[in-house]
């Protein structure tokens, strides 16, 4: 079976950071996704949960913020919990890795990668002004 998500998008809230009682982060956040192809020409716009673990939580915590452009690779994950004596399903996505994709200077966030390998980040990048639209994406 395949279970794979991958989704580009800005983040609707900052994201929060939280610890397990055994002291492993684990950061949320929401995703808001532009859909293409809406009907009658209408835009549209589609929000999705993010949870992400360790050190990928704690840098996604550190270094993007509302309003940050990232990249998000992941699985859909359904759980299910009772509040008020009724159950509760929600589906969400457990980010695998998170591209930071905006340059340092720009929006909220610097070039990076946080991923479950460790954070790595181009401190020499520099933005040559490549003009590109969402066109040019290959997803």
């Amino acid at each position: 079976m395949i279970n794979r998500v991958v989704l580009v998008g800005r983040l609707t809230r900052d994201p929060e950071l939280r610890r397990t009682a055994n002291g492993t982060a684990v950061t949320s956040f929401s995703l808001a996704i532009d859909n293409r192809g809406a009907r009658d020409g209408e835009k549209s716009t589609s929000f999705f949960n993010i949870v992400c673990w360790n050190q990928t939580a704690e840098n996604v915590a550190k270094y993007v913020r509302k309003g940050s452009l990232v990249g998000v690779e992941g699985r859909l994950q359904q759980r299910s919990y009772e509040k008020n004596g009724a159950k509760v399903s929600i589906v969400e996505i457990v980010a695998d890795s998170v591209q930071f994709l905006e340059p340092k200077g720009e929006g909220n966030a610097p070039a990076a990668t946080a991923s479950t390998a460790g954070f790595v980040s181009d401190e020499s990048y520099e933005s040559e002004g490549i003009d590109t639209t969402s066109d040019d994406l290959p997803f």
